[in-house]
């Protein structure tokens, strides 16, 4: 019986050290989880933001007179009060944001492009086509 149990000491203390490793595996695996899920809600937040953005823009246009919407491209948004006041909350809404603005006259047609750079995912970009009725 004596020799039975020599060869048993140790045997809890493994047991208990394979527990841990178990224990240590879960947790870093939840870790893990737990920065892909923050991470794709950030993802999904901009995204919103510049759907909600856009939104907003084109609901601007709709308001605005026809001959005054060719003030709403990016290279006149400066001129135009409502337009810059836009992209100015383009730019604080969105990581890096920024915007490109083209309409045509003629046809109505808009196109908003929002892009942004989240630090270690690169540039995202947003566009919109939309068709702004005399």
């Amino acid at each position: 019986m004596a020799s039975r149990r020599r060869g048993l000491h140790g045997v809890a203390l493994i047991e208990v050290l394979v527990a841990i490793l178990i224990l240590a595996f879960g947790v870093l695996g939840i870790v893990g989880l737990q920065a892909s899920m923050t991470s794709a809600q950030s993802a999904a937040k901009f995204r919103g933001d510049a759907a909600s953005l856009v939104s907003e823009l084109v609901g601007i246009l709709w308001v605005e007179s026809v001959a005054n919407r060719a003030n709403y491209t990016t290279a006149n948004c400066a001129n135009q009060p409502a337009c810059l006041d836009w992209q100015n909350k383009v730019a604080s809404s969105l990581p890096g944001g920024s915007s490109a603005l083209s309409i045509d006259t003629t046809t109505g047609e808009v196109s908003i492009t929002l892009t942004w750079n989240v630090p270690n995912e690169g540039q995202h970009s947003y566009v919109s086509r939309t068709n702004v009725l005399q």
